[in-house]
């Protein structure tokens, strides 16, 4: 536990923030004892939940989808491994997610035949459900390993009878009803596959109700990691109450630490710092072993939305000895390189160092990154120079990497030769960076031939890149290319679902056509079975609200209470925008929320005393009689 110890007796106050955060608690940390500052084993946690809105206009949400944002892997994980599975995100530092959202996720990575996403959240939980790491670059098939002449793992595809037919039929209830007439195996690796492979293409409804067809109908042996799977879909397809309640129903057996840090990851993900503290809690009352994985999850959530209590973090990990992770070191380089704080984040590298712990080219980007924005930009060349190593022949993974910082360094020589040499390769990860590259710097012809070329290669419309160029067209102002863009995809015979009209939603607020936007979502959803995103109708409430246009954010937002999404305080809070906005009065808002279940907290309530109508003014008290 030195290694926490020198972080935190680096400075007296574990300045974690620039000033405008608040002040950090000081840390009298004795040299005597780990616990002189540690007052209790358990954190002092206090409900200081708030209702914050999300800023939608530039968040890049594609970077999930390249392994950016991952929270853990949890299902089948042992020895050693479990400490190289858990919590190694490249930190994106998500905006607050209301429970309601439904993310903005492609329809499919690489259509397949009649597949549709019915994803809704970031799939990281299980990407080694199967107790391997998967190349979900991959077009929905297995990869097994076998060993080549030299003793080297070699990645080849196999099939999964069970996940093709659910694929060819659209059914989970009819294949497995003809599965088991046919008297064919159910086994747990055919299972625990299938349900890979249907998270691999984010079809998290069919992965839910292949598990619980199972449940109801067959003697299938559930294990632990099956139930946590099944939550982990709850969450995502549902919601975090059913989740909850789906814990209670699972048998008290197998009610153990994975399924109780699989919900919590969901509760840090949807950002819900209450429901988060109560389950951490919980489960030290229950007495599973306080592990790395559920400090990491704590530190994730508190650098969002309340990083006084980062400390308290790190001081129960030395407290507990638990040894700190890469990921640990990643988030806390984040957390300094975010404040600015270059000469804390080079001593917290130092120490990761002296743990043995090295730098792999994702964290030396991440480094490139901050120095970048600190102004250090010879530093920054002299890691990008050390990533690319001897050559990109033997790495060239690592141009998803390089290409963004050259960008944003405007080095256009160094993104064009990196751009070649992803053109001749055509990794699908990297062609993404390509692109997303040369639309920093404004270069949109060359974004469109590396597109062009994908397109090319796999003879059909590759949904990520996809986004990608549509997120360069909104930025840009280019509203005819953008629905050009659109009509392409749609003649090459991808479904057009939810993620894609949010994508034109976006186009045409960015060229000031909120109007159209909102016409958008009312066409698309008037003969579909699916209802748009969450953020679909926030984009387009926020824009009215800042026009002070009262009439067709009530509009927007009674819309969004029939498409199912519960009322919450982000919502209010842009409603009451709008009232500012137009400087008028809004009469019922109180009694409105309380029918809602609604409370304010401290922004919401001044943003009420705003509006209210019978608000009386300092002079006006004075003079009443």
């Amino acid at each position: 536990m030195n290694s926490i110890s020198r972080i935190l007796r680096r400075s007296s106050r574990f300045s974690l923030a620039p000033s405008s955060f608040g002040a950090i608690s000081k840390l009298e940390i004795s040299n005597g004892t780990k616990e002189s500052a540690f007052r209790a084993s358990e954190l002092n946690f206090s409900d200081k939940s708030q209702g914050l809105i999300r800023d939608y206009s530039v968040r890049d949400v594609l970077s999930r989808f390249i392994g950016i944002n991952k929270l853990s892997s949890l299902a089948y994980v042992k020895g050693n491994e479990e400490e190289k599975k858990e919590f190694e995100p490249e930190l994106a530092f998500p905006g607050p997610v209301d429970e309601e959202e439904k993310e903005f996720e492609p329809e499919l990575a690489f259509p397949g035949p009649g597949d549709v996403s019915e994803g809704v959240e970031d799939d990281s939980l299980f990407d080694s459900e199967l107790g391997s790491d998967i190349d979900t670059s991959d077009d929905g098939l297995e990869v097994e390993l076998e060993h080549s002449n030299k003793g080297k793992a070699k990645k080849t595809r196999g099939r999964c009878e069970l996940y093709d037919s659910i694929v060819a039929y659209k059914s989970v209830k009819h294949v497995l009803q003809q599965w088991v007439k046919e008297g064919k195996d159910l086994s747990q690796a055919e299972v625990s596959l299938t349900v890979h492979n249907l998270r691999k293409r984010r079809s998290y409804a069919m992965s839910l109700q292949l598990w619980e067809w199972l449940r109801a109908n067959t003697q299938f042996e559930f294990t632990e990691a099956n139930y946590a799977s099944q939550l982990d879909l709850v969450a995502k397809v549902h919601s975090l109450q059913k989740a909850e309640t789906f814990l209670n129903d699972i048998p008290e057996s197998f009610r153990g630490e994975i399924v109780y840090r699989t919900l919590l990851a969901n509760c840090v993900l949807k950002l819900h710092v209450k429901r988060s503290e109560d389950l951490f809690n919980k489960m030290r009352e229950l007495k599973f072993p306080t592990s790395v994985f559920a400090c990491n999850q704590m530190l994730l959530l508190y650098s969002k939305l309340d990083r006084k209590k980062i400390p308290d973090v790190l001081l129960l990990m030395e407290k507990e000895k638990i040894k700190p992770t890469r990921g640990t070191y990643q988030f806390l380089i984040n957390t300094k390189g975010l404040a600015g704080d270059i000469a804390g984040m080079d001593k917290l590298v130092e120490t990761m160092k002296e743990e043995g712990i090295e730098l792999d080219p994702e964290l030396q980007a991440t480094l490139a990154r901050y120095y970048i924005r600190a102004g250090v930009k010879e530093r920054a060349e002299e890691i990008m120079k050390e990533i690319e190593g001897e050559g990109l022949e033997q790495t060239p993974w690592v141009c998803r990497s390089l290409l963004p910082l050259y960008a944003d360094i405007g080095d256009k020589e160094n993104v064009r030769r990196l751009s070649r040499f992803v053109e001749q390769t055509l990794r699908y990860d990297n062609c993404i960076s390509a692109i997303k590259a040369w639309g920093k710097l404004k270069e949109i012809e060359e974004a469109e031939a590396v597109f062009d070329k994908l397109v090319e290669r796999y003879k059909l419309i590759p949904m990520l890149p996809y986004f990608t160029l549509m997120e360069i067209y909104t930025e840009n102002k280019m509203l005819t290319k953008g629905k050009n863009l659109v009509k392409r995809i749609a003649s090459a015979g991808v479904k057009i679902g939810p993620s894609t009209w949010h994508a034109l939603v976006k186009l045409y607020i960015k060229a000031g056509e909120v109007g159209k936007a909102e016409m958008i979502l009312s066409k698309a959803t008037k003969d579909n079975n699916w209802r748009p995103l969450f953020i679909s109708y926030m984009v387009i409430l926020e824009e009215y609200a800042k026009r002070g246009d009262v009439h067709n954010t009530e509009k927007v937002f009674m819309r969004m209470k029939r498409a199912g999404y519960a009322a919450q305080l982000m919502q209010y809070e842009t409603v009451l925008l709008a009232y500012i906005n137009a400087k008028a009065h809004a009469y019922g808002m109180s009694e409105r929320m309380k029918v809602d279940n609604v409370f304010p907290n401290k922004s919401l309530a001044a943003k009420l005393a705003q509006v209210d109508p019978f608000r009386k003014s300092p002079v006006s008290v004075l003079l009443d009689d």
